[in-house]
């Protein structure tokens, strides 16, 4: 039973900040589900891909609720997240066969790396120029690529570079986080799929276990995020942007740090 409860806490926050920042949540929950597995003494060789693997399961629900409440509040742009999704697909895909290959003091620095790379390109606020706009078709659909190889790696939704990428080319801040929200629902669908064929023959797995997916911790975790995403995005559209940043910044910074010290 503290297992569940455990599921339901990592469950609970990654809802609440799906729904506050547009993330699917693997920043929050990969750190936190690797704590807990080896807490409960699952395989340790397989205990970083086991928390990725269900960590996009996961996403797949968070990212459904976060969708919704950002959508009925008018702040998505379907144009650029539509402009992504096929390369989305395809990235995604191609992320989550590299990572199968991957040792798991690699994968910790990969994941690291990149949650640092995008946490300082939002707390330094970086201005962009007025005129610049969204790329074209194609140059949004390589774009969208590099966001789900990348996001596939470490369970991200795709908000860590989503949000940057568009605040680059002029999109506020609150229509980047709904359309980050979109975006996290086909990175998670790709990922799944392939965390489950990559881990499908896998010995020595944890019981319930489809390929790379945990399934007790993907159902806690699902039931849990769906309940609390519409409660951030509440939050999210009475705060000012200069503390959302700040915010989801901060928050990456310590969580990529404990894991990768744990880990090490």
């Amino acid at each position: 039973m503290e297992w569940w409860l455990g599921y339901a806490v990592i469950g609970a926050t990654v809802g609440f900040f799906a729904g506050l920042l547009g993330i699917g949540g693997g920043a929050i929950m990969v750190p936190l589900l690797v704590m807990l597995f080896e807490a409960q003494g699952l395989p340790r060789d397989h205990i970083l891909h086991l928390a990725v693997g269900t960590g996009m399961a996961s996403i797949l629900f968070t990212s459904l609720s976060s969708m919704r409440a950002h959508a009925a509040r008018g702040v998505v742009r379907w144009d650029l997240a539509l402009a992504l999704t096929p390369g989305i697909l395809l990235g995604g895909l191609l992320g989550s066969a590299v990572a199968a290959w991957i040792s798991t003091k690699v994968f910790a620095l990969l994941f690291t790396g990149v949650v640092f790379f995008a946490a300082t390109n939002i707390l330094i606020d970086r201005k962009p120029k007025p005129a610049r706009k969204l790329p074209g078709a194609l140059g949004s659909m390589l774009v969208g690529v590099v966001i789900s190889f990348v996001s596939s790696l470490a369970a991200l939704g795709g908000a860590f570079l989503t949000i940057p990428f568009a605040l680059y080319c002029n999109v506020t801040m609150l229509q980047a986080i709904g359309t980050a929200a979109i975006v996290g629902f086909p990175i998670a669908l790709a990922g799944s799929i392939g965390f489950v064929a990559t881990g499908w023959a896998q010995a020595g797995l944890p019981p319930h276990s489809l390929g790379y997916v945990y399934l007790p911790a993907a159902l806690g975790i699902a039931l849990a995020s769906v309940l609390m995403a519409p409660v951030g995005a509440a939050v999210a559209h009475r705060l000012p942007t200069k503390r959302l940043k700040q915010i989801f910044s901060l928050l990456l910074y310590g969580l990529a740090a404990k894991m990768l010290v744990g880990l090490w």
